[in-house]
């Protein structure tokens, strides 16, 4: 962000070994170790404001393919939580945290930070995590980074800013975890339950729930009743 508001013009990575100060969705911290893969990708005007929301699934789509060229035996256990989370075998192997400001001179400016886990993984008791070298990969976050840019560069392309969503949407389902099962979807102050359904052409969440009656949820964590709770 601070290379946005001195005017660089975006399409910029920034990695790092480490972070001190790694931070979630809605202000919870993230374990960064040094091992894993913590890069962000800042973009200017990549999208309409009321076409970001489906900017999440891109990126979870692109780093889904990004890890599963390096790793193809695991083309059946990867899976993508909506809206941004990557599984493997169940587990939690990556986070995706979107930020968007609006610059002094009124352009948009877009911060896509992705941990992935290559070689450690945190104790959270929410959900179960994992990293790929515990699961038998080993996969350098140098190798990782060089798949992940590229995937991301050609997936926005696709996604051509939102117009193109039909197509990642459609791929995107091929690889989500989740569709027709029953969750629960945790907002800040209550939860509801019901039954996955689809996600519609603004990426939100299709719940079905008592009477059939299908809701459309924005932003909220989804946990599936089969393990036990998986958390954004």
């Amino acid at each position: 962000m601070e290379l946005a508001r001195e005017g660089d013009a975006g399409k910029i990575w920034i990695t790092a070994d480490e972070q001190v100060q790694g931070k979630a969705r809605r202000g919870r911290s993230w374990v960064s170790e040094r091992g894993n893969l913590y890069a962000s990708l800042l973009l200017i005007n990549c999208a309409p404001p009321e076409k970001l929301a489906t900017l999440p699934l891109v990126v979870s789509l692109a780093l889904h393919k990004a890890v599963l060229k390096l790793a193809p035996a695991i083309v059946n256990d990867l899976k993508i939580k909506w809206p941004n989370d990557i599984l493997l075998f169940g587990k939690k192997l990556s986070g995706i945290l979107l930020e968007a400001t609006t610059l002094p001179d009124g352009q948009l400016a877009v911060v896509i930070g992705c941990g992935i886990n290559c070689k450690h993984f945190p104790d959270n008791p929410l959900y179960p995590t994992t990293s790929l070298q515990s699961e038998g990969f080993d996969i350098s976050p140098e190798a990782l980074f060089e798949s992940l840019a590229v995937s991301i560069a050609f997936e926005l392309r696709v996604w051509s800013e939102g117009a193109g969503f039909s197509i990642v949407r459609s791929e995107w389902l091929e690889r989500a975890r989740g569709i027709g099962e029953p969750i629960t979807v945790r907002f800040p102050d209550h939860e509801i339950e019901g039954t996955f359904v689809d996600i519609d052409a603004d990426g939100f969440l299709m719940l079905r729930g008592e009477n059939q009656i299908v809701q459309s949820v924005s932003a909220a964590d989804i946990f599936f009743a089969q393990t036990g709770g998986l958390g954004a």
